[in-house]
């Protein structure tokens, strides 16, 4: 666990117990209460924090690497969860992911303790005096990062921090996460392919991506568009779109399908792919989030497959050894709680 979240998480949540409550004659797990373990002996707060990660992330793997900790420390932590509820949580076999009807309670119990300590830590900042925490926070942002929680979330924070000013520098992830390796003092919100050792990063948004054709490409006004259709069509993508950057599960998806178009252009803004698109140079991919709208006007088009090409994360980094300023240990900290109360498809809009 990284000190800069730590010293949120463990002021509000080190040493917290509670009883679950449940039906004095049933569980979920139809079993009689008298063969249950009893729940309400000190129940550990770090083991529904962790198996509030592994329902947000939708997997051990994923959750192991947003709180910073081994995959088997992780499953180690669940199977204590189940152990002390007394039922299995969730069903985590052949790639499902699904959780129990005592999955669910639990969930939902933990997401409102959560909820409480919140207020609680909200509570005492506020009889601390944050509203004297001074001082400039630069933020380093990959664009079109729409988010209306998001929104939300910077204008609590202003409210709670009005002494706090803002500089906001656009920048390609590539860009944003080599100055962040070299200690520029800022954090930074960009993709993250991988985990970089030299930086914490936190799971913010999960981009979906689809295929898409502008107005004046030939499929755009095709009655029916098969996969088949888009084999040898030409692709305008991101610079980013290689293998081993950014992008590249885009890259991979084109190489297991086969298409054997050209790449046309590139650009690493889309707001100058889309300009391509629309004009019919090529094909691109786009995140669903983003199109939305041109759909609805009828500038692009959605192409197959149904389904979503690729889902590529943008995190919330910055370097763990490099010594935090007050409005960026505010910003951490008040940004986890954020993460914490906001499941992961209520974030991007």
């Amino acid at each position: 666990m990284d000190e800069g979240l730590d010293g949120y998480l463990g002021t509000a949540s080190q040493g917290l117990t509670t009883d679950l409550p449940r039906d004095p004659m049933t569980s979920s797990s139809n079993r009689p209460v008298s063969s249950l373990p009893l729940v309400h002996e000190r129940m550990d707060w770090n083991l529904l924090r962790t198996f509030m990660f592994v329902v947000q992330e939708r997997g051990i793997g994923r959750a192991a690497s947003a709180l910073h900790l081994s995959q088997p420390a992780v499953s180690q932590a669940l199977k204590r969860l189940e152990d002390a509820v007394g039922g299995m949580l969730l069903h985590r076999r052949n790639g499902e992911f699904r959780l129990t009807g005592l999955g669910e309670e639990v969930n939902a119990i933990a997401r409102d303790m959560y909820g409480t300590m919140a207020r609680i830590e909200t509570a005492a900042l506020r009889d601390q005096g944050t509203a004297e925490v001074a001082g400039t926070l630069r933020l380093l942002v990959m664009s079109r990062v729409q988010s209306s929680a998001y929104d939300d979330f910077l204008a609590h924070f202003h409210r709670r921090y009005p002494k706090i000013e803002f500089q906001v520098d656009v920048q390609q992830s590539a860009a944003i996460l080599d100055a962040l390796t070299k200690r520029v003092p800022a954090l930074g919100i960009c993709l993250c392919r991988k985990p970089v050792e030299s930086l914490y990063r936190r799971l913010f948004l999960r981009h979906r991506y689809a295929v898409v054709c502008g107005r004046h490409h030939p499929l755009f006004s095709k009655r029916r568009v098969v996969i088949e259709d888009l084999m040898d069509q030409n692709f305008v993508v991101f610079a980013s779109d290689q293998i081993g950057d950014t992008l590249s599960p885009l890259t991979i998806f084109r190489d297991q399908r086969g298409f054997t178009g050209r790449v046309v252009g590139t650009s690493p803004h889309i707001e100058e792919l889309r300009r391509l698109v629309v004009a019919g140079v090529g094909l691109s991919f786009f995140p669903e989030h983003l199109i939305r709208q041109d759909v609805l006007a009828g500038e692009l088009r959605r192409l197959p497959p149904e389904e979503s090409v690729a889902e590529i994360d943008v995190f919330l980094t910055w370097h763990k050894q490099r010594k935090l300023t007050a409005p960026e240990q505010a910003f951490l900290a008040a940004f986890e709680n954020f993460l914490n109360r906001t499941p992961l498809e209520s974030r991007a809009n």
